[in-house]
């Protein structure tokens, strides 16, 4: 199913609601989702290409973790 299909699935679906509370629910995750959509931004090419950098250098001088390392943390959580 594409996106379109899907919003206007959940438009009628919505539109067929007839409790105030639920509603008022999906007014607050709407206003929190759109504010979470505005923190986040692309990196530019150049964040891009400094992030690049640092991470090679940082690979280079030995500071980083195995794919085993990282299981083993992880398999602690």
């Amino acid at each position: 199913m594409n996106i379109e299909t899907r919003k206007i699935e959940f438009v009628q679906a919505f539109l067929s609601l007839q409790s105030e509370e639920l509603i008022s629910q999906f007014e607050k995750l709407l206003k929190k989702a759109k504010q979470s959509e505005k923190e986040l931004k692309p990196f530019t090419i150049e964040e891009l290409n400094e992030r690049i950098a640092k991470s090679e250098e940082d690979f280079e001088n030995g500071r980083f973790k195995t794919q085993e390392e990282l299981e083993k943390i992880s398999s602690n959580w």
